[in-house]
């Protein structure tokens, strides 16, 4: 008899007590034991991955599935698709845009319908309105939304408008009593232009009177709050500060922003549709540095997936992610928590982004030294670019995805 299913071994394997060599033994798409390299076990299948990394699958947090002219299906599928060729193996699907969007259960029970045939991990976000009241929000959670979203301004989409300081704070109310995250798109609408709007409209005090709104709402009822995403590096301190008053607040932000600035932009480039703009390389610059920060509330580093705007970025985030932060000397354990552990504990996915026995079997190959050419005619902001780190085999619930999901074929055993 077997001792397990598949074991994988690496010289660099990222698990919660720090980057060495390891052996992992899955069985029924679950870790049930890490050890050392040397570890004689019998199993199925054995891979061994040399130097090249085993990671815990990226957990995308608030992506947009969404895709204009896609049957709901096929944005399910597609947005699988990318996800595991750019090494995430979990989407946390943002409400809004969607067909419907997300602000009642059967919303979410709809979407669950169509996402049935998604190649990777699946969990929902509810949205909230001025018209959501207790027992929505409540029915969202019991139908198993594992957190809730809301914008400030037009970071969701028409059916989920912005939230006044009235209705943000009675939202928050009904989540705290559901022990339940709130991500906030914490742009304030009073601070923007008048649509449609350009990079200039959407200034970083738009952020930090958002953030502001946020803080003093958040302060008032307790709710553990999320800024999605944070990108005006200026408001870094009023960030930390929230935590010296009490107030449950915590950001993310996406690899575009970290990595991409203003000025060297295409003017054909996707990445002009990001909300919030993407900002100058200044403060590209201070937003690396506050999150490198010990202790930083910005926690969490998701895609910023959105195809309804023309924002691709799945495919790439992470390998994109690893070229700057490899720079600023940032190892594989850091990579991880911003993309894996980090989105898992916010939402109480006690399973998601760890490589530990008792945790599910998803897992990446990633080999940190090899480069990666974007094509120039990807769809991404990363389009013609040279990045650092590829992702290969890709294990969902201990099951090896198929070569034709997880990119190119690979050398690995």
């Amino acid at each position: 008899m077997t001792d397990f299913e598949t074991v994988i071994r690496s010289r660099r394997v990222v698990t919660p007590e720090g980057v060495a060599p390891a052996a992992v033994g899955v069985r029924d798409g679950r870790i049930e034991a890490v050890a050392g390299p040397g570890a004689r076990w019998s199993a199925r299948e054995e891979v061994d991955l040399g130097d090249t990394a085993l990671l815990p699958g990226a957990v995308d947090l608030g992506t947009g599935v969404y895709d204009p002219g896609l049957e709901a299906a096929d944005c399910y599928r597609e947005a699988g698709a990318a996800a595991l060729r750019g090494g995430v193996t979990t989407l946390v699907v943002s409400p809004a845009p969607a067909r419907p969007a997300v602000i009642c259960a059967d919303d979410l029970q709809a979407q669950r319908r169509a996402a049935a045939g998604s190649p990777v991990g699946l969990y929902f976000l509810g949205g909230v309105t001025s018209g959501s009241g207790s027992l929505d929000l409540a029915d969202l959670r019991a139908a198993g939304a594992v957190a809730f979203q809301c914008s400030l301004s037009d970071g969701g989409a028409p059916d989920m408008a912005a939230l006044d300081d009235a209705w943000l704070r009675k939202a928050m109310a009904e989540l705290a009593a559901l022990d339940a995250v709130l991500l906030v798109h914490a742009e304030d609408a009073r601070e923007l232009g008048t649509p449609p709007l350009t990079a200039e409209q959407r200034p970083p005090r738009a952020e930090r009177r958002g953030l502001e709104r946020v803080i003093s709402a958040a302060r008032s009822v307790g709710t553990r709050t999320h800024v999605v995403p944070f990108t005006a590096a200026e408001c870094a301190a009023l960030l930390s500060a929230a935590g010296s008053i009490g107030v449950g607040l915590s950001a993310q932000t996406c690899p575009h922003y970290l990595c991409l600035p203003a000025e060297v932009l295409d003017p054909e480039s996707p990445a002009h549709a990001c909300r919030p703009p993407l900002r100058s390389d200044a403060n590209r610059k201070a937003l690396w540095s506050a999150l490198l920060e010990p202790g930083s509330a910005i926690t969490t580093v998701s895609s910023g997936h959105l195809p309804a705007h023309g924002l691709y970025t799945l495919r790439w985030s992470l390998s994109a992610l690893w070229t700057a932060a490899r720079r600023r000397g940032a190892g594989l354990d850091l990579l991880s928590r911003w993309t894996a552990a980090a989105p898992a504990e916010l939402l109480g996915l006690a399973g998601k982004g760890r490589i530990a026995p008792g945790c599910d079997a998803d897992l990446v190959a990633f080999a940190p030294e090899r480069p990666v050419s974007v094509p120039g005619v990807d769809r991404s902001p990363y389009a013609g670019r040279g990045l650092v780190g590829e992702v290969g085999p890709v294990w969902v619930a201990g099951m090896r995805a198929p070569s034709g999901d997880s990119g190119p074929p690979h050398t690995w055993a």
